[in-house]
């Protein structure tokens, strides 16, 4: 139902997500009526620093997903993109990861490029850092609908109440990103919230 909180393993930590106002009518004003169902398919962008879980959470909805990545000194990292497939209600939604350094805004403007909806994965264990408020800001500004999730909150560290406030113009899920029922439920949901003829 909605409001209702997403069952998973950080009992006690979970957020109900909340539906930013007049998002339906947003996304009727910036795409017609919901082209994107045009052929079945949606692409949906996931964004996110460094480290915050973008490769878990799409390798998790989708086991098969592609993903390249470098080893750096800080260990391996998204350099181009991660890519998998889902399906919502017979609905093909196609998941596309972004690099989480500030160096490839390039590639990530390329992928963005025609997204239905956006996912900005967040590490909740530790304070947003400027470049994922930029993330928040700059997706924000393109009118599609957006979803927070708040990684790691089964850290002991982990504190996803006071994040929700900061992203209050989204739907925000605290979820574990390696938790398959919770991140297929939060997707769902999501996909749910602006598909009006699923």
């Amino acid at each position: 139902m909605p409001g209702d909180s997403i069952p998973g393993p950080c009992p006690g930590r979970f957020l109900s997500p909340s539906r930013p106002k007049n998002q339906s009518e947003t996304v009727k004003k910036a795409n017609g009526t919901y082209p994107m169902m045009a052929g079945g398919k949606l692409k949906v962008v996931v964004f996110g620093a460094y480290n915050a879980g973008k490769s878990t959470l799409i390798q998790t909805l989708d086991p098969s997903a592609r993903h390249v990545e470098a080893h750096t000194g800080e260990g391996d990292t998204t350099i181009a993109l991660d890519y998998g497939r889902v399906v919502v209600h017979a609905l093909n939604v196609y998941l596309f990861g972004t690099p989480g350094q500030d160096r490839f805004e390039f590639v990530r403007q390329i992928i963005a490029r025609g997204m239905d909806a956006a996912i900005l994965v967040v590490d909740c264990s530790v304070p947003p850092d400027e470049f994922t408020l930029h993330l928040y800001s700059a997706i924000s500004g393109q009118r599609v609908p957006l979803a927070v999730i708040l990684n790691k909150c089964d850290l002991p560290d982990a504190c996803p109440a006071d994040l929700e406030k900061i992203f209050q113009n989204a739907m925000v899920f605290a979820v574990c990103a390696r938790d398959k029922a919770a991140v297929t439920a939060a997707l769902t949901r999501f996909i749910e919230s602006f598909m009006k003829e699923l």
